[in-house]
């Protein structure tokens, strides 16, 4: 598999909807928001407010495609632009659904969608310096390489846990 593929199916690929997860999506990504609404006026655009800024706005999309019942299979093993017509208007039947991961695997699974927020976000702050006149020039590097080492941290964590059980639903 490509490496362009790998990261996709790591990203996306455990999106199904599961309420429970959704919903402990939702709460920390109220809580890490909370950290940059609350954060002193001076410092809301140093390093760790962007950084919790970044992975509260990552764990919000992430729960709410947790939420959806379409977002079924949206990482499946074969492209989109593979669908034949007979596919499409046929209705989705999931065959399997994954439980609930170990908490280990849940953690590590958080903490990479938490840093590929800051991870994204970091080139568009350089952008953004470009573009704003703002006096002070926001940390776009320092956030960049906090997402990518929350990134790189999550998936070795998830790397060392074993693989999710997968369950067959009546």
């Amino acid at each position: 598999m490509a490496f362009r593929g790998r990261i996709f199916d790591n990203l996306v690929g455990d999106l199904e909807y599961h309420p429970r997860r959704a919903l402990l999506y939702v709460t920390l990504s109220a809580l890490a928001l909370a950290v940059w609404i609350f954060a002193p006026h001076g410092h809301k655009f140093d390093v760790v407010p962007i950084v919790f800024g970044a992975g509260g706005v990552a764990l919000l999309l992430k729960g709410t495609f947790l939420l959806r019942k379409t977002s079924d299979g949206l990482a499946g093993s074969r492209p989109l632009l593979d669908i034949g017509k007979q596919e499409v208007s046929q209705p989705y039947e999931v065959p399997a659904r994954k439980t609930f991961p170990s908490a280990p695997a849940l953690i590590a699974q958080l903490t990479q969608d938490f840093g590929a927020g800051a991870f994204l976000l970091g080139p568009l702050l350089h952008a953004a310096n470009d573009v704003t006149d703002y006096s002070k020039n926001l940390p776009s590097f320092q956030v960049f390489l906090s997402g990518a080492g929350l990134f790189a941290f999550g998936w070795l964590i998830r790397r060392l846990t074993p693989a999710p059980h997968i369950q067959k639903l009546p």
